[in-house]
């Protein structure tokens, strides 16, 4: 047990909370915004033109097991050709968070839910995310459909956007899932659903022929190791590391194509919007000397199928080192952001996903910009002016940028904080680790065996993303959520 023991929580709540506040977001909802919440008693029923009615459908969310706040169900139809018809339906989260208003101001603010080590500061409030705008099982919901018609090598034959009634037919996990699809046992929540294995054997299907036409045109195959703290009562006990499986992929592959769809159906429209880009890597030279290392010849310039075939062989050839080369080309390809595109714009595409169009779309109940898309949307589907001018959107383009980055940074530095809680107890300990930042700022590197980050104090120069060292651990800060290191040679993996 550590020091601070059945504290923990607490602990770190209290650090989230002031973390929050450092960065300029806002913990706790206005007076105002909860005087509003009061006045919502029911989830949204639909006014204005006619809904179609999809209840029926096989539809189910696929989600974290912890996971309250449902934004989006699947179901796939059969159609001739050996095509399928993949629908997503988006909960109409517009509906009842009415632009202007004071819950939509706090939104507006935070711009996203921040989830932390052990505290969820959601984007709205619970009553709305995880009950009356949440595609909850066994009830009836408004929703954004998209539908796409996929062919059989995964290429988009056809498409269309529609406000539709929907009803959440099984609350599926991830991992039980993964396991069902790759050779396990048939989860109850799948077998208690006539016709519902069939359907999800079918989305895979789809969503497989999607990601692998993706990869052939570039889109990168990259896999982290994610680490979340896990909790006896209030005490932290480890870090455990969140791997992608196919069930991840099902959704991911279906949400690029939503959001997808989504922009071109704004652009055929003639309304802005707002577009979610990677530009090209800022630091192509260092992915091209660490391909170098590993004896591949990338070209001079940036090219994602060249850097596609680099991963791919990398995977194939040491599948255990390859999350942490993974992460060394997402942090030399440099963060994603928002930008606001006119109808005939030019913004540059997502380099990380070999797609020209992408917007985010599909998660309006955690982040803003998927609200401000949906609310856009709306509008084009029902032949409405837009809701938004181009210069509007380039203001709050930035501001999801920024406060993006500012809600990254409070959940970095509560995971931090977490982990400087686990290590305390380690101080002196040797361990491999691979540089994951570079900078003027300071240098950083993750463990290997700990899925943590931490900053090299010592011996860090002439060190760049990429390399394997050896350091031993000198101290911990859980206040500021600081581990130090110290390179005391050359890894020994």
């Amino acid at each position: 047990m550590n020091s601070h023991d059945n504290q923990d929580r607490e602990l770190l709540q209290d650090i989230a909370r002031r973390a929050m506040l450092e960065r300029g977001l806002l913990p706790d909802f206005s007076a105002e915004a909860l005087a509003e919440l009061d006045k919502i008693q029911a989830p949204a029923t639909a006014t204005g033109r006619p809904v179609s009615d999809l209840r029926n459908l096989l539809w189910v969310s696929i989600d974290n097991d912890d996971s309250r706040d449902l934004d989006q169900l699947t179901v796939a139809e059969a159609m001739p050709g050996d095509k399928i018809k993949v629908l997503v339906a988006v909960a109409d989260v517009d509906a009842l968070v009415e632009d202007g208003s004071a819950i939509d101001a706090h939104a507006r603010h935070n711009t996203t839910s921040v989830y932390t080590a052990a505290k969820i500061f959601p984007m709205l409030p619970e009553q709305l995310s995880t009950d009356l705008t949440s595609l909850n099982v066994n009830e009836d919901r408004l929703a954004i459909v998209v539908e796409m018609v996929i062919g059989i090598d995964g290429s988009l034959q056809g498409s269309d956007i529609y406000r539709a009634r929907v009803r959440n037919h099984a609350k599926l996990a991830y991992n039980s899932v993964a396991a069902w699809l790759e050779g396990g046992s048939l989860p109850e929540a799948i077998a208690s659903v006539n016709g519902l294995a069939e359907n999800l054997r079918m989305q895979d299907r789809a969503a497989q022929s999607m990601k692998n036409l993706r990869h052939v045109h570039g889109a990168l195959s990259l896999e982290t190791i994610e680490a979340r703290p896990i909790f006896e009562g209030d005490a932290i006990r480890e870090l455990q590391a969140e791997q992608k499986n196919r069930a991840k992929e099902l959704i991911e592959d279906f949400m690029i194509g939503a959001n997808g769809v989504t922009a071109r159906y704004l652009s055929s429209r003639k309304f802005p919007s707002i577009r979610r880009v990677v530009r090209t890597p800022k630091r192509w030279d260092r992915i091209v000397a660490i391909a170098g290392e590993h004896k591949f010849a990338l070209p001079p310039n940036p090219d994602s199928k060249a850097l596609e075939e680099f991963l791919t062989k990398q995977k194939a050839a040491d599948p255990l080192r390859f999350p942490d080369l993974s992460l060394a080309v997402i942090k030399l390809l440099g963060a994603g952001e928002y930008l606001a595109e006119f109808a005939n714009g030019n913004a540059p595409g997502h380099f990380g996903l070999a797609v020209k169009d992408y917007t985010h779309s599909t998660a309006p109940n955690r982040r803003y910009s998927d609200l401000l898309t949906q609310r856009l949307l709306k509008a084009a589907v029902e032949g409405k002016t837009s809701p938004y001018s181009k210069d509007g959107l380039d203001v709050l383009a930035k501001h999801l940028t920024e406060e993006e980055d500012a809600a990254n940074k409070v959940e970095r530095q509560v995971e931090k904080s977490a982990a400087a809680l686990l290590l305390e107890s380690k101080i002196g300990e040797q361990f491999d680790g691979i540089v994951t930042g570079a900078s003027a700022k300071g240098t950083w590197a993750r463990l290997v065996t700990i899925p943590v980050e931490g900053k090299v104090v010592h011996g860090f120069e002439g060190l760049d993303v990429g390399d394997r060292i050896r350091v031993q651990l000198v101290s911990t800060d859980v206040e500021r959520g600081f581990i130090d290191l110290t390179k005391v040679g050359p890894s020994r993996q």
